[in-house]
């Protein structure tokens, strides 16, 4: 057999990417890796998946180094099992207007059950070099009796069909011609059996042959009976050959049998179950997306109604923005779901509605109006969405502040978000960082720390002024990089000369305190810091501690609905990140920053369910044990 295949015959004149099918869902990446490693180095593996599911469908491109190497996994390797599934291999054509052109494809009907795709290669490949083959199975995986044959050129195309053509294969006599598209192949369709519909309750078996006897020789005959012994109106007729069957639906199709107008006599052609099903499907979608197009634009999609809307209240409410043609409310056992249509003659009417009311509070809850939208746009958009955020969770990251530029080495790492320590301002015997003549000991901001100029506060601009930066600090929480943690501030470009310090005396080493919530805090030297003094040494206030919000109260949609736009991440923060501490300390931080990338409103169900915010967390941590592989 001529089964070789040069360089120059493999696609794109030297491409070394073959197209692997009849996959079970079961295989991946990895286990085809395994397989065609072993002829020759894989370049790339991908196996075609669904957007949605992520479910394969039973096909792969693997990219080999060489050409030499695909042409040998071609020929060592097809029609392999593969997870007890023989796969089939061929050339990956990236141009598909060879194959749709159809030059070189042969049909071949007739074919034995025991024919299957390695044994019709195997027949036809002494023809000419084939490019692919393939026998058409069942849903369940019984051959169908007919394949397809595509060769590299028409004349070993022509010279199969002459040598194959009538002749035995496995105890049938085969049938083999150039392949047609279906627009090319003949209208009329070759049947014997027809189908009958609406018949005359008063008709017998005999009356029933009788009638369509008189078109061409009745080989078998079926009307259905119902126990009481009278037809359901139904039935099926078996011709002797295709030209009566034919004669019969053409002149008893439509035919008055005396029920009505609207009981004609239905004649047509037996169809199999499947496809009676499919026909239907097409013919009910076509009528869908006609309805569809007719009212788009005109037609509302209303969420977050009250449990008190129905119909016609959710009529009144809308009518004033137009004629309304249609409004239901969705329900479920008697119980609205929460949402419904609103149907307006036209667009503009359409627009003022959605314009007006989006937004609005009704019965304490804001409501959602927009555009209604097939659900195959709205799936895509939503896919779209979620491939979005996952490529977010996997590369989050962060504009730096105005005032610091973070180095580049933490470019690119998962955010994390931090509850900012309030500075305990106003301390009885207790002195913030960078308060000129205070220095802390151990702290980034200490004359002998390098990077930080003195007495400049931590995450302070230098120069700026203690009060601004206790007012930066005093902010909940903030947002920055996992890398920017514990100071790691960058060295000012600007350095001022530090503060000449009088000696300290005894009565102002006993005035000073440390707090116990005061960071990067070292006993051992609270023991031996002896606080210098200065000329412009600021006065201890001795006011009240502040303390820091906990954000425990509970956050409403209306609160939130009237909170202004950039506090609202914030306040949904202050209250997210304590649940999300109490079930993962050491990553909170981090967790938080990520989930607050999603929507306000998914927000509010996370801190309102706690297995829904379990399974978000769940998440981020897979998300960053992605991210830490990678990395």
């Amino acid at each position: 057999m001529d089964t070789a295949t040069g360089p120059g015959n493999a696609p794109g004149q030297g491409s070394a990417s073959l197209y692997v099918g009849d996959l079970t869902p079961e295989v991946t990446e990895a286990l085809l890796f395994e397989r065609f490693n072993a002829v020759g180095p894989v370049a790339s593996v991908r196996v075609c998946r669904d957007a949605a599911t992520r479910r394969s469908l039973g096909y792969a491109y693997i990219n080999f180094h060489r050409v030499e190497d695909a042409e040998r996994a071609l020929d060592t390797m097809n029609f392999v099992p593969i997870r007890k599934q023989p796969c089939r291999i061929m050339w990956s054509r990236r141009d598909p207007a060879l194959r749709k052109s159809g030059v070189g494809n042969i049909f071949v009907k007739n074919l034995a059950k025991t024919i299957d795709n390695k044994s019709l290669y195997d027949t036809f490949s002494m023809f000419g070099n084939i490019l692919s083959c393939k026998v058409s199975t069942s849903p369940s995986g019984e051959t169908l009796g007919y394949g397809f044959v595509h060769y590299e050129s028409q004349e070993n195309a022509l010279n199969a069909i002459k040598r194959v053509d009538g002749k035995v294969i496995a105890g049938k006599q085969v049938n083999v011609g150039l392949f047609k598209p279906k627009e090319q192949r003949p209208q009329r369709e070759k049947f014997t059996n027809v189908y009958v519909k609406n018949v005359p309750t008063d008709w017998d078996a005999k009356t029933f042959v009788e009638t369509f006897s008189a078109y061409g020789v009745v080989t078998s005959n079926l009307l259905v009976f119902d126990q009481d012994g009278k037809n359901k109106g139904f039935g099926f007729i078996n011709y002797a050959d295709d030209k009566a069957a034919a004669d019969c639906v053409a002149n008893l199709h439509g035919k008055d049998v005396g029920l009505g107008p609207d009981k004609k006599l239905h004649v047509c052609r037996a169809q199999k179950k499947d496809e009676r099903e499919r026909k239907l499907r097409q013919h009910f979608e076509r009528l869908k997306l006609q309805r569809q197009s007719q009212y788009s634009g005109v037609n509302l999609y209303v969420k977050n109604l009250s449990d008190n809307t129905d119909d016609a209240k959710l009529r009144a409410d809308f009518a004033k923005f137009g004629e309304v043609t249609s409004a239901k409310v969705m329900q479920k056992n008697g119980k609205s779901r929460g949402f419904g249509f609103v149907c307006f003659t036209t667009p503009e009417n359409a627009t003022r509605a959605v314009t007006e009311t989006n937004g609005q509070m009704v019965e304490g809850k804001p409501l959602y109006v927009a555009l209604a939208q097939r659900k195959d746009v709205r799936r895509s958009q939503l896919e779209a969405q979620f491939s979005a955020r996952a490529k977010m969770g996997q590369t989050m990251q962060m504009r730096p502040p105005p005032y610091a530029r973070p180095p580049p080495q933490v470019m690119g790492q998962p955010m994390f978000y931090q509850p900012s320590r309030v500075m305990p301002y106003g301390q009885p015997g207790v002195m913030p960082y960078g308060q000129p003549g205070v220095p802390h000991p151990g702290v980034p901001g200490h004359p002998g720390h390098p990077g930080m100029h003195p007495g400049v506060h931590p995450g302070m601009h230098p120069g700026m002024h203690p009060g601004v930066a206790g007012q930066m600090m005093r902010q909940p929480y903030q947002l920055m990089p996992a890398g920017m943690m514990n100071n790691n501030r960058p060295t000012p470009r600007r350095r001022r000369a530090p503060m000449k310090h009088a000696p300290p005396t005894s009565q102002q080493v006993q005035q000073v305190k440390y707090a116990d919530n005061v960071r990067n805090r070292n006993r051992s030297n609270q023991q031996q810091m002896v606080p210098p003094t200065s000329q412009h040494a600021l006065p201890i206030p001795q006011t009240a501690p502040q303390q820091q919000t906990t954000g425990g109260e509970n956050l409403t949609i209306k609160a939130l609905a009237a909170a202004p736009e950039e506090q609202k991440k914030q306040m949904i923060g202050e209250r997210l990140f304590p649940l999300i501490k109490g079930q993962q300390p050491q990553l909170a931080g981090k967790i938080t920053g990520m989930l607050l990338e999603m929507d306000n409103g998914e927000l509010l169900h996370l801190l309102e369910s706690p297995e829904a915010l379990g399974g978000k967390i769940q998440e981020a941590l897979q998300v960053l044990h992605e991210h830490e592989q990678n990395a």
